[in-house]
């Protein structure tokens, strides 16, 4: 041992560690440190010796350091003795370095005298894990951000996506409390929007105090987060200046708190705030990551809103094209179903319906098919609908004659957009009613007998809106008490199973057999039906529309 030791001296030794070795005597001073101080924190060696500790420290750890040192001289005990700490050192130069201290004892202090060495340091270069340890943090919150944004993909609306949005942030970022803010209709304040804590967090008297609270821009937590459109952190709220507004916060028990804004490009969909209640760092790359996080939700819940209002404008056009009620006929039962086709992509579907009573007492009943769907096709069905109002007091082929000379006229040389239709003239018999019924390329009425017999009624032509020389038939139907006639299109017979199986009319037929001697029954019987042949198919359904007349006396 004595020639490794006469080999490599421990000078030697300490030199060529990469880590900083200080040694300290029982006042505090240094007694040593190696020369890899120089490329740690920028000090020579020797202008280091004798010299206090606190010289490697920033001023503010100072007084904490000094009776510290002093109470483990007195009694040989120290909260930093035989563990690893990350602390700052303070660089020549005047800007700090975060190292990982490890702390040991040379002597106890009831041997070390004046000047022996009492303590022994190992300061190491903590950047490295400290910018991985940030790293790491946020790639869990960009993963954490992704996921409240798939969470809030599920969302039907933008309404339910906000509510949802609090509860997510919480969950994935875990922070204790999140509240959230929307300008008001004005656009020029921020209101109270919500609020949500983990459970065990009682938020009712900050709920309570928020309720009252509005911001402009630039004031509170909130406002400057919205002027500044970035992220804001108050990493220390008992001591956060009292204009940021964070007093019922602090009331509330919260340490740390951080706002960002939820932007759809320059425009502010709200402002979200984020606590905890323990003190935590609130680091530039998180910041960054929340700025982020609510770019991308903007966009999410400001399309979701598009998609809202887009919704809202398809369902006043699409009750628009059927009949908000069906009318009372006298011994009669009416009935209808409607739903729109084509998934999400078609927001106003092609199918119509209406019963419209004419001045003689005699109604006329209408249900069309147009070709297509969206906006254009919208068009086409209003046409139809209502050119047939118009001319409804003529008969039924004449009825649709009309309609046939519209589409022609409007379309002129745009797109084909034929139509079919079944419109059907009803009058009172001496028991129960007669029709006389034309149809235009559409699917044929199916009429249900007293005897429970269901057959196809009618004689097909051709489309409307193709051939302005086209020419319609018209039979006469007699519809005695206990019958059942029901108008449908053609979403009903073409609905196809995952195999592509359409219903077809025989099972249609089967149905409307089947069903009570009851129209609403008998729509019920048929959409149901309907519904289980779809069932997890994979074919796109097409409009579906189904109008049933029942006959009582």
């Amino acid at each position: 041992m004595s020639e490794i030791s006469s080999q490599f001296p421990a000078d030697a030794l300490l030199a060529a560690l990469p880590d900083t070795v200080v040694v300290a005597d029982a006042e505090g001073r240094i007694a040593y440190i190696s020369p890899s101080v120089r490329n740690l924190l920028g000090h020579e060696p020797a202008a280091l010796t004798g010299r206090p500790l606190q010289v490697l420290m920033p001023e503010r750890l100072r007084i904490g350091h000094n009776e510290g040192f002093s109470r483990f001289r007195a009694t040989g005990r120290g909260k930093l003795v035989g563990a690893t700490t990350q602390v700052p050192a303070l660089h020549a130069d005047g800007h700090e370095v975060p190292i990982d201290l490890t702390l040991s004892r040379l002597t106890s202090p009831a041997d070390a005298g004046s000047g022996d060495a009492l303590v022994v340091a190992v300061l190491r270069d903590a950047s490295a894990t400290i910018l991985l340890e940030r790293q790491f943090e946020v790639s869990r919150y960009l993963a954490a951000t992704m996921r409240v944004t798939a969470a809030l993909t599920e969302a039907p609306d933008a309404d339910v996506a906000f509510e949802r949005l609090l509860p997510h942030l919480c969950a994935e970022l875990d922070w204790d409390c999140a509240t959230l803010w929307q300008p008001d209709e004005t656009g020029r304040r921020l209101s109270y929007a919500g609020i949500w804590a983990v459970p065990g967090v009682d938020v009712a008297a900050l709920h309570t105090a928020k309720q009252s609270l509005t911001f402009t821009r630039g004031q509170g937590l909130p406002g400057l987060t919205w002027r500044r459109q970035a992220p804001v952190a108050l990493e220390d709220l008992p001591a956060a200046p009292a204009n940021l507004a964070a007093t019922a916060a602090r009331s509330a028990g919260f340490r740390t708190g951080v706002a960002f804004p939820v932007l759809r490009g320059d425009t502010l969909l709200g402002v979200c705030e984020l606590f905890t209640r323990q003190a935590r760092a609130v680091p530039p790359e998180l910041l960054d990551v929340l700025g982020s996080a609510g770019r991308q939700i903007g966009q999410f819940l400001g399309r979701l809103r598009a998609e809202s209002e887009v919704r809202e404008l398809a369902d006043t056009l699409q009750r628009s094209l059927l009949p908000s009620h069906l009318p009372a006929i006298p011994g009669v039962q009416l009935a209808a179903r409607y739903r729109a086709g084509g998934g999400d992509t078609a927001l106003v579907g092609g199918d119509t319906y209406d019963v419209m009573p004419l001045p003689d007492g005699r109604w006329m009943v209408l249900i069309a098919d147009v070709c297509g769907t969206g906006a254009e096709a919208a068009a086409v069905t209003a046409i139809t609908r209502h050119t047939a109002r118009a001319a409804a007091a003529g008969s039924p082929a004449e009825i649709l004659a009309a309609v046939n000379a519209a589409l022609l006229h409007e379309t002129g040389e745009g797109p084909l957009r034929f139509v079919t239709a079944c419109c059907l003239v009803l009058e009172p018999a001496d028991t129960g009613y007669r029709a006389r019924l034309s149809v235009a390329g559409h699917p044929l009425p199916v009429l249900r007998r007293p005897d429970g017999l269901a057959e196809e009624v009618g004689t097909v032509g051709r489309p409307l809106g193709i051939d302005a020389d086209v020419r319609f038939t018209e039979s006469d139907l007699a519809l005695p008490p206990g019958s059942t006639l029901v108008l449908y299109t053609d979403g009903v017979t073409e609905a196809r199973d995952d195999a592509g199986r359409q219903f077809g009319e025989d099972a249609l037929l089967r149905v409307v057999a089947g069903a009570p001697l009851d129209a609403e029954a008998t729509v019920a019987a048929v959409a149901a039906a309907v519904e289980h042949q779809l069932t997890g198919s994979r074919h796109e359904p097409d409009d579906l529309a189904v109008l049933a007349l029942t006959v009582t006396r």
